[in-house]
């Protein structure tokens, strides 16, 4: 997000608003976006995964830079009101990562309902839920899933089945460049 939409979010006047942020790690990240952008007739051309990964790195994909979105809400975490959350923690333990969000509003639900809870937000689940899927949704706007749904696998580590070796070193060379500084870090897979 760039600084001004932060800044937008983290200025709101309502006290009571709650703002939950969710970071997915970088090489995800990529992978899950040049598949939108393969579908969605209103993005521009990813083009090859090596041209969409150049253009990722330097940010020049619609709505900019991976490494300022996360780095910036990374860095206001301490001072304003919100969770930040990681993928994927979430899909290691939603249990765990649940009840952080259940904690965060004060809320108390029993373990029946906790239980409801992961059951309804697993990704197999959401991924039948055309509430969950954005089929409607995503059929306005003109996505193609004959390419690929719009959620595929969300499985942390499948980023590997698609960098080739080079790609791979390349972008962690980047990605140390880009991160240096900043204590927030990312498991690549679970």
């Amino acid at each position: 997000m760039k600084k001004l939409g932060l800044q937008r979010c983290l200025n709101r006047p309502r006290s009571q608003d709650l703002i939950i942020y969710v970071a997915r790690n970088v090489k995800g990240s990529v992978v899950s976006y040049y598949h939108f952008s393969r579908t969605a007739s209103h993005l521009p051309r990813p083009g090859t995964l090596e041209e969409f990964i150049d253009k990722f790195m330097t940010g020049r994909v619609l709505w900019g830079s991976w490494y300022d979105h996360v780095k910036g809400w990374w860095d206001k975490k301490d001072k304003h009101p919100f969770l930040y959350l990681f993928y994927e923690d979430m899909k290691e333990n939603p249990k765990r990562e649940i009840q952080k969000i259940l904690k965060f509003p004060e809320k108390d639900v029993s373990e029946d309902i906790l239980n409801e809870i992961i059951y309804h937000t697993s990704f197999d689940i959401m991924k039948q839920n055309s509430m969950a899927n954005y089929t409607s949704i995503l059929r306005a706007m003109k996505t193609n899933h004959s390419i690929t749904p719009f959620m595929r696998k969300g499985m942390p580590g499948d980023w590997n089945k698609h960098f080739t070796v080079a790609q791979n070193k390349k972008f962690d060379e980047h990605y140390q460049k880009k991160m240096t500084g900043t204590t927030l870090t990312f498991c690549t897979e679970i």
